[in-house]
């Protein structure tokens, strides 16, 4: 597969996922809503940790079966990678939702909030970007 070809693949297979899950179960393939439902204990929580198994199952699966280089850890120390998970998971209470949530599924159904969340998302992150890239040197 080339370039191009992979991360097609890879949208209609999340865009898929997410219609079925919405089509089967009638829930929304929001992240952030499935993990926190997972962990907080909900009743309808069994679908919920399956589907957290295959997001961590799916990608090791794939560098098994296509003899791919598995991703290498990031060089960070752990207490910066803990502090941008608990950071993430704020954002993603405080904006009733995560990228995933808003951006595929709500935009999907064409939900005026997630398109509003999704243009923040986009707009925080190049922002970002280009404060680290250029004005502060690539830190």
């Amino acid at each position: 597969m080339n370039s191009f070809t992979l991360p097609l693949v890879g949208g209609l297979l999340i865009g898929s996922s997410a219609v079925l899950l919405l089509l089967l179960l009638g829930r929304i393939a929001g992240i952030g809503g499935i993990v926190w439902g997972a962990v907080s204990g909900q009743a309808d929580n069994g679908w919920r940790w399956l589907f957290i198994i295959g997001l961590v199952l799916g990608p090791l699966l794939y560098h098994q079966l296509a003899g791919a280089p598995a991703p290498q850890p990031s060089n960070l120390p752990w207490w910066q990678a803990v502090a941008g998970g608990l950071l993430v998971g704020f954002g993603v209470k405080l904006g009733s939702g995560c990228t995933s949530g808003h951006g595929v599924c709500g935009i999907g159904r064409l939900s005026p909030r997630s398109l509003t969340a999704t243009v923040v998302f986009m707009a925080t992150g190049i922002i970002t970007v280009y404060v680290i890239r250029h004005l502060l040197g690539g830190l």
